[in-house]
């Protein structure tokens, strides 16, 4: 009698892990309940490519916003890290009144351009808008968001290498709020300045948090009109680290309960606070938890970028699924700084170190389980 119980134990495990990759035969996890969108987006130029891609937001599937740090020639020959093109943190009279804001000249002499840097694509992977006229605002753009509380979808920027928040009407014409003080750097306990500051999240009645950063290591909480409410977190590091401290403050996330996510990405680790700051949980063991996006369906979705593979864990931290292979082919993921849903189930990543944006499809058959989202940002038209 045990042998026969164990053995149908074994046949409904088998049939259920089965059921998990109904749609296809084999363990392909490179791209999980996803096919890659070819040519998405389409190429811009011949002799450049974009630069660290930082960030991504689906506003509708017509509207696709990619952040990136400005071009970069394509070379016919390896460069070493050093000699990437780069724009300096900052520049001499670069200020948001305006200025020519060269791109600065690699120790190669190799020439960036500081172009394209906010954008937007349709369905189709066409560049349909490009918010140059802020060009002179941004120094190290890091993430862009539009609140699903907003009925009027103003567009959020987190500027790390400025210190900075905007937040911009929906076509970009008017900036309407700005948190900071460009290219000045506050300490852990400013309430009017950042430093560095890496991500926003937003409560129902309008409050967002704000994640600072990678020189600080706290998380601020405004309310809709940007007036400074509290911050929490110190700094500490390592396994000894306690709750409440972190390093590297790099991504945030709020739950249907409104409790606050945090990644503690030097500390390598997922902390969990109420709205107001207390400290309620910590999962450990996320190597480096790079990004991550709350689903409607009360799951967290999290990129470790070391390991190029989406983690989907419960609200309790418990890992339920993974997938992803890391790499620069199509499908496959090097440092996934962001990503976002459509309102079509399609998904959309920014790669910082492979200076990308992919869109993905899901699989026909695809189990719903596997796929991403709809994250809590997600219009649904």
């Amino acid at each position: 009698m045990q042998l026969r119980n164990w053995m149908v134990s074994v046949v409904v495990a088998t049939a259920a892990t089965a059921g998990v990759n109904a749609q296809e035969k084999g363990g392909n996890f490179e791209t999980g309940a996803y096919e890659v969108v070819p040519d998405w987006p389409r190429p811009m130029h011949e002799d450049y490519g974009w630069g660290r891609t930082a960030a991504v937001f689906a506003e509708s599937p017509d509207r696709v916003f990619v952040f990136q740090s400005g071009e970069l020639p394509r070379l016919s020959r390896p460069v070493g890290a050093g000699e990437i093109p780069i724009r300096p943190a900052a520049l001499e009279n670069n200020g948001p009144d305006g200025c020519p804001c060269p791109v600065s000249r690699a120790e190669t002499g190799l020439e960036g351009r500081w172009e394209h840097l906010l954008m937007i694509f349709n369905r189709e992977g066409e560049l349909v808008d490009s918010w140059e006229q802020h060009n002179h605002r941004f120094v190290r753009p890091h993430s862009v968001k539009i609140s699903p509380y907003d009925p009027e979808r103003h567009v959020w920027i987190v500027e790390d290498g400025a210190h900075m928040i905007y937040k911009f009407t929906n076509d970009g014409e008017r900036l309407v709020m700005s948190l900071g003080e460009f290219e000045t750097p506050g300490d852990n306990d400013d309430p009017n300045r950042f430093n560095r500051p890496t991500d926003i999240a937003f409560f129902p009645n309008g409050d967002f948090v704000v994640s600072d950063g990678y020189v600080n290591a706290r998380v601020v909480k405004f309310n809709g009109d940007g007036e400074y409410l509290m911050h929490w977190g110190t700094p500490g590091r390592g396994p000894d680290a306690g709750p409440g401290e972190m390093n590297t403050v790099h991504g945030i996330a709020i739950d249907a309960q409104e409790r606050v996510y945090v990644s503690d990405r030097g500390n390598q680790r997922i902390q969990v606070f109420d709205a107001n700051g207390g400290h309620l949980d910590t999962w450990p063991g996320i190597r480096f938890p790079l990004s991550m996006g709350m689903a409607r369906d009360q799951n967290l979705w999290v990129n470790d970028g070391n390991i190029g593979r989406f983690l989907k864990f419960d609200l309790e931290g418990r890992l339920l699924f993974n997938w992803g292979t890391f790499g620069h082919r199509p499908g496959q993921m090097w440092g996934v700084h962001a990503f976002s849903t459509d309102s079509e189930g399609n998904l959309y990543t920014a790669e910082v170190w492979g200076g990308r944006a992919q869109k993905f499809r899901p699989k026909p058959g695809a189990d719903p389980a596997q796929l991403i989202g709809p994250l809590d940002t997600t219009r649904v038209n």
